[in-house]
């Protein structure tokens, strides 16, 4: 037999707390906001993970194994987890990809080896097909060195597209 929604909750919520996971990072359970955050439901098919906006799902998977469905809903909330932190730890000269990965799999390491085992294997079928691009991107440097010297968003675009104008097109 299956947990019910609560027991998944409660044991969510315990994992979240070890690595810090924002409540609005994690999924809602027995309904959808109807907003692409993700919810879990429980039937006699199993364990639901679905992200639907309004009206319309766009995903689902459904499992019947626990730590399947833990999987994908940590391995939702580590990628806004890793996603905020590089983009605090931004380094310009290199892929973004690469702060963003090793921290996804450190945080789903803490929760399970297993997990972070698991993301560092896709991640590698990602670079496979998309290997890392190490260059200086000096638009995005610019843009923020802007944005640490308090312009605001529109003044920031204006600013850029006057120094690093897009090319011509025909």
């Amino acid at each position: 037999m299956y947990l019910t929604l609560s027991q998944i909750k409660y044991k969510v919520d315990k994992l979240a707390k070890i690595i810090g996971a924002p409540r609005d990072t994690l999924p809602t359970f027995g309904h959808s906001e109807q907003s692409g955050r993700p919810h879990i439901e429980v039937d006699s098919h199993g364990y639901h993970y679905a992200i639907a906006e309004r009206g319309h799902e766009f995903e689902r998977h459904t499992t019947s194994d626990l730590d399947n469905l833990l999987y994908d809903i940590f391995q939702s909330t580590t990628f806004e987890i890793a996603c905020n932190y590089e983009v605090e730890h931004r380094n310009f000269e290199q892929d973004f990809r690469r702060i963003l990965f090793k921290h996804q799999e450190e945080l789903l390491s803490k929760l399970s080896p297993i997990w972070g085992e698991r993301k560092a294997m896709e991640h590698n079928e990602v670079l496979q097909q998309n290997p890392f691009k190490d260059e200086f991107d000096p638009v995005s440097a610019y843009a923020q060195e802007l944005k640490d010297q308090g312009f605001p968003p529109d003044v920031r675009l204006k600013m850029i597209m006057e120094k690093y104008p897009p090319p011509k097109r025909g």
